[in-house]
């Protein structure tokens, strides 16, 4: 090859190379890049409903509550995430970062982190308080959301964002999920009438609640109820316990500050003591777990030998589950479709979905949505609970 040949090729591979190289960068760029202005969203009747979320954990769980908030985040919806006083400043920081880190989630600015955090009590009245206040804050933080959804690092959801809002466009969104009975059996001797304090209202340790030595009266003043402490409330109702324009919502917090497990009653007596919402109780929480018969304080934690009853269940989220554990990754993999340390996408998601691009880096309009498999069986379940509603047979009884 002559002089002049060998300077051609030289320059056509210099030319190929550099060629490929402004292709990989540009790859890269819109891979890391989120859309420089988010989508405009929409709130109101005519438009699909919104979910606040308020996500907490203990020390040692800010991995686990950012994969819960992937596993649920859509950009409509707003978070508010609780790592409690027992976890370090540093894991709380590094919880934040990497919340940030999320291009959609920096774009669109739906998620906060408690950067005062509570004390919490176990079987004390701290978690109804710590409760309240997450209500608060978003309330006051978000007008547009429709009902409040309570989660642990220990639960996971069971169907997508899309499939969860295409079902709850057509229930009344003055509805609450709560399940509650007032048949209180061996709770009223071992629950009701004990008095106990909580330490964690005035103590800056961590411990545990005391009992008094004397027992109360059931009270006859208003019915007492019990049930799930997993709820997902409406907007008005949560205005009605947080506002509080009647003084019930408060006089029944005074009471249930020395009730053993108090958010296994607070909300449910509240509700169905309140003329005006008793008659909005759907009798469920929305959730699958597994429990000894009778019943222990804990369900079990479920694993790969639950999954195929899981899926079939129709419920929205599910609850225990050990860190990791690889029933979560089959969640991931045959329900939400989500890749590690990515958001379950969805149809608000416009980008390309490969090992090297996560699809929610791009997105286009996030008020609409594409249901999958699991909305359908989901809808049925709600179905069942609605006609139950309707007949009026499991309501504030």
């Amino acid at each position: 090859m002559g002089a002049e040949k060998k300077w051609l090729f030289t320059l056509f591979i210099a030319a190929l190379l550099s060629l490929l190289l402004l292709l990989l960068l540009t790859s890269l760029s819109s891979f890391s890049s989120p859309k420089p202005f988010p989508s405009i969203i929409h709130h109101g009747a005519h438009y699909p409903p919104a979910f606040a979320y308020y996500i907490y954990g203990g020390r040692g769980d800010a991995d686990r509550i950012l994969r819960l908030l992937l596993a649920v985040y859509h950009p409509r919806n707003r978070y508010l995430l609780h790592l409690v006083a027992e976890a370090s400043d540093d894991e709380r920081n590094r919880l934040a970062a990497s919340v940030k880190a999320v291009p959609a989630i920096e774009a669109f600015g739906n998620v906060d982190v408690m950067g005062k955090p509570d004390r919490l009590t176990y079987m004390g009245s701290s978690n109804i308080a710590t409760t309240l206040r997450a209500a608060a804050i978003l309330l006051r933080m978000d007008g547009g959301w429709n009902w409040f959804v309570t989660l642990s690092a220990l639960d996971y959801p069971l169907l997508t964002q899309d499939d969860l809002s295409h079902v709850f466009s057509s229930v009344g969104r003055g509805l609450n999920f709560i399940d509650h009975t007032s048949e209180l059996g061996w709770k009223e001797s071992q629950r009701v009438q004990p008095i106990v304090v909580d330490p964690a209202i005035y103590l800056a340790r961590r411990s545990q609640i005391f009992h008094a030595t004397e027992k109360r009266k059931t009270p006859d003043a208003f019915k007492v109820f019990t049930g799930s402490p997993w709820v997902v409330l409406s907007r008005p109702f949560l205005e009605f316990c947080v506002l509080g324009w009647d003084n019930l919502p408060r006089t029944l917090l005074m009471y249930f500050t020395n009730v053993v497990l108090s958010q296994e009653g607070y909300f449910h007596t509240v509700i169905c003591n309140s003329p005006e919402f008793m008659n909005t109780t759907v009798n469920s929480d929305l959730r699958y777990m597994i429990w000894d018969n009778p019943p222990k304080m804990e369900p079990h934690f479920l694993n790969i030998s639950d999954f195929d009853q899981m899926v079939q269940s129709g419920a929205a989220f599910a609850r225990q589950f050990h860190r990791d554990d690889p029933v979560l990754n089959m969640v991931d993999e045959r329900i939400l479709m989500r890749g590690h340390n990515r958001a379950a996408p969805g149809a608000w998601c416009s980008g390309r979905q490969s090992w090297l691009m996560d699809p929610c880096s791009q997105w286009g309009d996030v008020n609409v949505f594409k249901p999958g498999p699991q909305a359908k069986k989901f809808e049925e379940s709600m179905t069942s609970l609605l006609d139950d509603l309707n007949s009026q047979s499991d309501q504030c009884k």
